[in-house]
């Protein structure tokens, strides 16, 4: 298999299995580009064009289900999104970066696999300064790495139950959304180099991220190919960390 046929067989099957649980898929296209060898300056505007196509299309399947809240996003939204934006010309040093990530990429394995997909019975009402504390840190980290915070924000969100699985979906789509946007508003008003295939890039993470936002919103099931995400991830996790 070519270096562009594998590229775009990790990037379908991550929007897969990110759409399907509500996010864009920043960490795992960073994780997959930088397994190849790319650098930072070209993965981050990259994965972040991805992760607006891919949640765009999560947040419209998971709101034609009646699963989004406002109340429950706009805490969170109110502050990500000016952070985003300040956080995305923080320049952090290679190997800050790549341990950055790793890290994130260790929370996108433990949701995939299921660890915080426990459903709530019991709803509890958010604080309104948690929602905006919450949102203004992940804002600024996300704006940082170059991915939409849903990935840490919905472990959060069912950790403390503030809502169920499909809500917390729908939410961290539009969150992933708005954030990238602003991180991508900060690196365009800064100058960036996009991939020569980042068209191609997008229409097939366009198709994963139709089909796992459909499955995720109205299905539930597993797939080996939910394995062979996780290892990938898990791999670049331990690259990027220790490596």
């Amino acid at each position: 298999m070519n270096s562009l046929a594998a590229i775009l067989c990790l990037l379908f099957i991550v929007s897969l299995f990110y759409s399907a649980v509500g996010h864009g898929g920043a960490s795992g296209y960073l994780a997959a580009l930088s397994l190849i060898g790319m650098n930072q300056e070209e993965i981050r505007p990259a994965a972040l064009v991805l992760n607006v196509f891919v949640s765009a299309i999560a947040f419209v399947q998971y709101y034609r289900g009646g699963h989004f809240r406002l109340k429950l996003f706009l805490p969170f939204a109110l502050l990500s999104v000016p952070m985003a934006y300040l956080g995305s010309f923080v320049k952090l040093g290679p190997s800050t970066y790549k341990q950055a990530l790793g890290i994130c990429l260790v929370f996108a394995v433990l949701r995939i696999v299921g660890v915080f997909n426990k459903e709530n019975t019991t709803i509890r009402e958010m604080p309104l300064y948690a929602g905006l504390l919450i949102g203004a840190i992940l804002g600024f980290i996300s704006g940082m790495i170059g991915i939409g915070g849903g990935i840490i924000l919905s472990p959060l969100i069912l950790l403390f139950r503030w809502g169920n699985l499909k809500e917390v979906a729908a939410v961290s789509a539009l969150f992933i959304l708005v954030n990238s946007l602003a991180g991508l508003s900060g690196l365009w008003k800064q100058g960036t180099t996009w991939p020569p295939d980042l068209y191609l890039w997008i229409l097939i993470a366009v198709v994963g991220g139709m089909a796992g936002s459909w499955w995720g919103s109205h299905r539930a099931g597993n797939s080996a190919l939910k394995y062979v995400l996780t290892g990938v991830l898990l791999l670049a996790a331990v690259k990027l960390i220790f490596v």
